[in-house]
C-alpha cells in the first residue's frame, strides 16, 4: 500500500514532508555513470532506485515517467522515426504514449517500487505537463518550430490521462506535472486545458502537484484543485501546500527562507554536484 502524498503535506493535515527532492539526473550519474540507463527493466530500475533512496532518504519517492519514455525511445529509433508520420500537432505524443512496451514497463516499475516502499513514503509519478510533453514529443519528431495551441494541449492531457489508466490498479500516492523550464516563452498556461488529466487523478483519488515556471498560473482558479505547488516565485493559497524551491540559494550557500504554514522545501540537485556537498546541504535543510 502506498502512502498518499496529501497525507504528508503540511497544511493538509500531514507533517511528514519537509524536503522534496528532484534528483534523478544526479543519482543516475553518481550510481550508473555518464549515460547510465536504469530503465531497461523493472528489476534494474528497482536496484538503482533502492540505492538512490538509501543515499538521499527523500521524503517523497519519485518515478520520472518522461525519462522512462525517453530512454525507451533511444533503444527504439524505429519508433522515433514514426513520430512525425502525421502533421497533427498531438500525433507525436499520441504515437509515443500508445506504445505497449513502455506502458507495461511503467506498470511493472510502479508495482515494484510500491512494494519496496512498504507504505512508508508516498510514490509520486513525475511527468512533463501536457504542454511540456506536447512540445517535447514534437521536437523528438524533428519539428523545430512548433506553435502550441489549446486544442493540442487538451489532446495531450487526454493521452496522458489514458497513460495513467495503465497504472490505475496500483496505489499511487500522487502525480506531479512539471512545466517546461522556458515556459514563459511558450505563451500562457491554461490549466483548464489539463482537465482530462486532472479528472483522472481525482477519480483515482491521487494527489496532484504542479511545478510551474514563473507565477503566471497563480491567478488560475484551477490551481485550487491541486494539492501542492512547487515554486520559487509564489506561495499558493491555502489549503494548497507550497514547496518553496530553494535550489538556487542552497547550492550557492546563501541564506534560506524560513518556512511559513503549509510550506516545505523543494530542491533540484544538479547532475554534476559533489556528493559531499549534497549531503551537507541536505543536512542543513533538514536541520
Amino acid at each position: 500500500m502506498s502512502q498518499s502524498l496529501a497525507d504528508s503535506l503540511p497544511g493538509k493535515g500531514g507533517s511528514g514532508l519537509k524536503v522534496w527532492l528532484k534528483a534523478s539526473a544526479y543519482t543516475r550519474r553518481l550510481l550508473l555513470g555518464e549515460g547510465g540507463d536504469p530503465w531497461q527493466g523493472a528489476a534494474q530500475f528497482l536496484a538503482y532506485f533502492s540505492q538512490a533512496q538509501g543515499l538521499l532518504r527523500p521524503d517523497v519517492a519519485v518515478v520520472e515517467v518522461g525519462e522512462l519514455f525517453d530512454a525507451w525511445l533511444v533503444r527504439h529509433p524505429e519508433v522515433r522515426a514514426e513520430l512525425g508520420a502525421k502533421r497533427r500537432l498531438s500525433y507525436p505524443l499520441r504515437k509515443l504514449l500508445e506504445q505497449d512496451e513502455p506502458r507495461q514497463l511503467l506498470a511493472e516499475v510502479v508495482e515494484a517500487v510500491i512494494a519496496n516502499l512498504r507504505g512508508q513514503t508516498p510514490l509520486v509519478l513525475a511527468m512533463p505537463s501536457p504542454k511540456h510533453w506536447l512540445l517535447h514529443a514534437n521536437q523528438l519528431a524533428g519539428r523545430s518550430d512548433v506553435e502550441l495551441d489549446p486544442d493540442g494541449i487538451e489532446d495531450a492531457a487526454m493521452y496522458m490521462a489514458d497513460l495513467l489508466r495503465a497504472v490505475s490498479a496500483s496505489p499511487v500516492g500522487g502525480v506531479l506535472l512539471e512545466e517546461h523550464p522556458d515556459d514563459a516563452t511558450l505563451g500562457e498556461t491554461d490549466l483548464e486545458r489539463y482537465r482530462p488529466l486532472i479528472n483522472v487523478a481525482h477519480h483515482y483519488r491521487w494527489s496532484l502537484a504542479l511545478r510551474p515556471r514563473g507565477a503566471a498560473v497563480a491567478e488560475s482558479p484551477v490551481l485550487a484543485e491541486f494539492d501542492a505547488v512547487l515554486s520559487s516565485a509564489f506561495q499558493a493559497a491555502m489549503p494548497v501546500s507550497t514547496g518553496v524551491d530553494v535550489s538556487q540559494p542552497l547550492w550557492e550557500g546563501a541564506a534560506l527562507p524560513a518556512l511559513a504554514a503549509g510550506q516545505f522545501y523543494f530542491v533540484e540537485i544538479p547532475e554534476s554536484q559533489r556528493p559531499e556537498f549534497v549531503l551537507e546541504s541536505l543536512a542543513r535543510l533538514r536541520a
